[in-house]
């Protein structure tokens, strides 16, 4: 087991890649030859929030990979609409172009659904899903399968109007320099972070960007309006790599609840449930996330070949809302 001055923010070797004009951080740890995992973090976090989990699966064999989301941690922070289609857009190119192979897909939270998505977009690329948990709105009130056009346009204007009225260039810094974030952040967990000073810089730092702002407008605008078959329900009607769902027993913002209506629904599914843990599980209770996820791959992939290459950036085309 790697020592615990390995297991920081900073972990792995970090370097930047171009996607679509837009530079993107990404980080690696563990053999070169062995089976890849990628690992996606949730809202508001980046690759460093995996600064225990990498770092232990690096020493368990894997070849480690983790990537910020377009508009998080490092990553440009483009004013543009964005949501988990473009995200798992950016997974499957990353996963031909940098990691060069299928890999099992690791996601929290915002980055469980964003490993769903690339998941039904490329089946071949993602080889098992896990997300920890999975969070979507509309598991709780499904879309329509049809909404007028002309409704539409008038949900996307009126927004654009909310979006661009709030003054989130005040408000954004406001929050990643006050109390206001550790208050937030609290919510998250079950144990306290009061002391977890390297835990508030990894939140604070993307949110003190200049740019931070106008990629919070526009994940705000692209969520929002996306089509019913790019939400978690439709997504799941067409997965099929083998997916685990992990779920915080304390989970404040994404209630367990949720999760087990999931796994009603999709029998095909797994739900484990962490004691004693909330929202992040994978920072939260490391080890029992591990001893959780390592198994359910090993009866689940069973040696797979892993070393396939794909190549391109085509995606399966999402269901109209």
């Amino acid at each position: 087991m790697p020592s615990a001055a390995i297991q920081t923010a900073e972990w792995g070797v970090q370097s930047t890649w171009e996607w679509r004009g837009w530079p993107c951080h990404w980080r690696v740890s563990g053999p070169e030859a062995a089976p890849a995992v990628l690992l996606l973090h949730g809202f508001g976090a980046a690759s460093g929030h995996w600064r225990h989990c990498g770092p232990q699966l690096a020493a368990q064999g894997w070849r480690v990979y983790s990537l910020d989301l377009l508009g998080f941690g490092q990553s440009a922070q483009p004013a543009r609409p964005m949501d988990n289609r473009l995200w798992g857009q950016q997974v499957c190119t990353f996963l031909d172009q940098v990691v060069q192979g299928p890999a099992v897909v690791i996601g929290n939270s915002l980055g469980g659904l964003t490993a769903l998505t690339a998941a039904v977009l490329a089946p071949e690329r993602v080889q098992a899903v896990v997300a920890a948990p999975l969070p979507d709105p509309a598991l709780i009130q499904p879309l329509p399968k049809r909404r007028a056009p002309w409704r539409r346009r008038w949900q996307r204007r009126l927004l654009w109007v909310v979006l661009h009225l709030l003054p989130l260039e005040l408000v954004v810094p406001l929050i990643a320099r006050t109390g206001l974030l550790k208050a937030g952040l609290q919510g998250a967990y079950c144990r306290s972070i009061q002391s977890d000073q390297e835990l508030l810089q990894l939140m604070a730092r993307p949110a003190r960007r200049p740019t931070a702002a106008q990629a919070l407008r526009g994940m705000s605008l692209g969520m929002a309006l996306r089509p019913r078959g790019a939400t978690a329900p439709a997504l799941l009607e067409q997965l099929r790599a083998p997916m685990l769902l992990i779920w915080g027993r304390e989970d404040r913002f994404v209630p367990l609840g949720i999760g087990e209506s999931v796994a009603a629904t999709h029998p095909q599914l797994e739900l484990r449930v962490l004691e004693h843990c909330g929202h992040c599980p994978h920072d939260e209770a490391t080890d029992c996330f591990l001893a959780v996820v390592l198994p359910w791959l090993d009866r689940n992939l069973g040696g797979p070949d892993r070393q396939g290459t794909t190549s391109g950036d085509e995606t399966h085309p999402f269901g109209g809302g």
